[in-house]
């Protein structure tokens, strides 16, 4: 044996043994010792941490990150001689039995260990270990394929005729056909093999379909200067303990082996994941003009999230416009999470205004201040849908679409009226529920059984319908309530299953020529920035709300006692015998969600009663415009009295709140008794 390749088998042995892979090496030997069944493949999983092998052995780390299948025949052999020399296996015959599947913890920091298809040159031939990270767009359904299998001389007097001397086993990039099939000859005599199907070792598989993180950004609408690159998919596949490891819509980082599959004419580059790793999720702090900013307006818990809302978007519309939608969308970008939670907020927007164009360019702005924000076109479908997998294998992929692609942050879907009454229908389905249901029907998919699979859709959505085409409103007719909003083209289970329904009528004559002002220098030079946006970019915002968002907020005692007392007493006030209550069951939480975002927006840590304030006006005025006014009457424009244009005008909101704030007392105190007492059942 050559002295090198001794010295790797015993550096092999002694990080088994320093790494506690030997000990778990014994303990699998001794299940398998334990079936008392003989197998034709016996396989087990090491764990590598390529850092301590190089300190052991540069040699052998080198073969591990550069030639893996040979790395793992080193470790086959020391796990042979280990096996008999401990007599751990019985039924165990030769070393090529001996199926080894190293997964190392983790690759060098290098970009030459740094796969993705958006970028040259791509080094797929060379059969080492890569990283890379990606959305799932689709995903298939696990299916077997062949993990080893026992071939036997088919000449009786051939020594090979019997025992376990040709095994082969599957490795990375292979297909079912490399690993089984009937041209293989015996190297002794030359006579085929043939296949001892009693020994064959069948796994799990599945082929799922991802893009890199970079392309969301074709699926943005508004665009600043992002530079272009090329967007392609590419396919993975998960084996054995790996399967239904990942989900559709979820970001992933992972270690692979790229292979190039030929399918008829067509070749794919492809990649078998080794092991999969959670992504690290970005954090960021605030600019230095949103610190100074925040000292400055330390003395209210108005004044901060006002003078955000005023100038946001300053990039499409003048600051001082459309405020409360405004302050709606920062709201909705701060309840966006990028870790996966059991339990979410969700903050659902349905704009209605006699300007469509101002408000899809406003959208558009805001949902790429999210990472995970989508613009969904029209051509496409919004929930999951069921194709045939492309690779020809004829089993069901699940494709993910916009909602999916959204996933932990906001899917867009333009205009509500452009969707079909069917799409209408199952998006109010999925608002109520949060999840979407897939049919997979067997025979078309060749399953014995049909299938359904359940999807989590964990995003908000935002929309917007035009005043104009739907009824006209604030006409007070013998069958409309005061202040109810008159939108017969839409179903009112529909318009209810958004959190907030908003109007923009804020924009009086005295705003609009700013506002056309606006629009006819970006049409002549779109460059030109407003002096506020110079300030405040849209880098600033973004790096705020990926702050705030992070912010782990908790609900004050008397934020509690605000919010129950409000919920119980508009019950009651909004409950008849005919209908019932007009209340939700989920109004109590989604005015829990409204305190917490502008809590976060605020930059603060423990929802407060002002917090809770600005979430009552929201919401009721959300309520006046799908049920009609109650007692507790607001104004339309409750949040925003006052343009917001020196110092004095923030006093006068501040004094506007307060009263407000006691007005909502006053009404919990007539209607809600006793609410100072919660209970779980309330």
């Amino acid at each position: 044996m050559r002295p090198d390749l001794l010295r790797m088998k015993e550096v092999a042995l002694i990080y088994l043994d320093r790494s506690g892979g030997l000990q778990k090496f014994v303990d699998d030997c001794k299940r398998y010792n334990d079936s008392k069944q003989s197998y034709a493949v016996y396989r087990f999983i090491i764990s590598i941490n390529p850092s301590d092998i190089a300190e052991l052995d540069a040699a052998l780390g080198n073969q591990i990150l550069h030639k893996p299948m040979k790395a793992a025949q080193i470790f086959q052999s020391v796990c042979f001689i280990a096996i008999k020399t401990l007599s751990l296996i019985e039924q165990l015959q030769t070393e090529a039995q001996i199926n080894i599947v190293l997964k190392p913890t983790h690759l060098p920091p290098l970009p030459s260990y740094v796969l993705s298809l958006c970028e040259f040159p791509l080094d797929y031939m060379s059969q080492r270990f890569y990283m890379s990270e990606g959305i799932v767009i689709a995903m298939g359904t696990v299916t077997k394929y062949t993990q080893g299998a026992r071939f036997l001389c088919s000449e009786e007097t051939c020594p090979f005729s019997e025992g376990f001397n040709y095994i082969r086993v599957h490795i990375p990039g292979a297909t079912e056909s490399a690993t089984v099939r009937n041209d293989f000859v015996c190297s002794l005599c030359a006579s085929p093999l043939q296949e001892d199907m009693k020994f064959r070792v069948l796994g799990d598989k599945q082929l799922v379909e991802m893009i890199d993180a970079k392309a969301l950004s074709a699926f943005q609408g508004y665009s600043n200067n992002k530079p272009h690159f090329r967007i392609q998919s590419f396919t993975v596949f998960l084996r054995d303990e790996l399967s239904n490891k990942m989900k559709i819509g979820n970001r992933y980082r992972f270690i692979g082996i790229p292979a190039c599959i030929q399918n008829c004419s067509q070749v794919t580059v492809c990649i078998e994941v080794n092991s999969i790793h959670v992504t690290a999720h970005r954090t960021s702090g605030i600019s230095e003009n949103f610190k100074y900013l925040l000292s400055l307006t330390s003395s209210s818990c108005w004044r901060f999230t006002a003078i955000l809302a005023n100038i946001f978007a300053s990039q499409v519309v003048p600051p001082g416009t459309y405020n409360t939608l405004k302050l709606s969308i920062l709201l909705s970008l701060v309840q966006t999470c990028d870790r996966e939670r059991e339990t979410a907020d969700y903050l659902d927007l349905l704009i209605v205004t006699s300007d469509t164009l101002i408000a899809d360019r406003l959208l558009n702005y805001s949902v790429c201040l999210v990472a995970r924000g989508i613009r969904h076109p029209a051509s496409n479908d919004i929930f999951p849908t069921v194709s045939k997998d492309k690779h020809g294998t004829g089993t069901a992929s699940i494709q993910a679409c916009s909602a999916l692609l959204a996933k932990g942050g906001i899917c867009f879907i333009g205009d509500l009226l452009s969707h079909k009454k069917d799409k209408l229908e199952l998006l109010q389905s999925v608002l109520e529920s949060r999840t979407t249901t897939v049919f997979i029907p067997g025979k078309k998919y060749g399953e014995d059984v049909d299938q359904q699979v359940i999807l989590p859709i964990q995003t908000s959505f935002w929309t917007f319908v035009d005043e104009d085409l739907s009824s006209k409103t604030y006409v007070q007719k013998d069958n409309t309530l005061i202040g109810k909003l008159d939108l017969r083209s839409i179903a009112a289970n529909l318009i209810d299953a958004f959190g907030l329904l908003i109007r923009c009528n804020e924009l009086s004559c005295q705003r609009a020529l700013p506002l056309l002002d606006h629009i006819m220098k970006k049409a002549i030079d779109p460059e030109v920035p407003y002096t506020i946006s110079q300030q405040f970019r849209t880098q600033d915002y973004e790096e705020l709300i990926v702050f705030a968002k992070n912010l782990q907020v908790e609900l004050s005692s008397e934020a509690e006692r605000l919010i129950h007392g409000y919920y119980l007493a508009s019950r009651r006030v909004r409950t008849d015998s005919i209908h019932g209550s007009k209340l939700s069951t989920s109004a109590l939480k989604l005015l829990v969600s409204l305190s917490k975002a502008h809590t976060k927006l605020s930059l603060r840590k423990k929802v407060l009663e002002e917090d809770v304030l600005i979430a009552v006006l929201l919401f009721e005025s959300s309520l006046t415009l799908k049920h009609g006014a109650s007692v507790f009457c607001v104004a339309p424009n409750a949040v925003f009295p006052f343009d917001l244009i020196d110092e004095n005008s923030l006093q006068q909101r501040d004094v506007y709140l307060m009263q407000c704030h006691q007005q909502l007392l006053q009404f919990i105190a007539t209607y809600g008794p006793g609410t100072h007492v919660t209970t779980s059942e309330e």
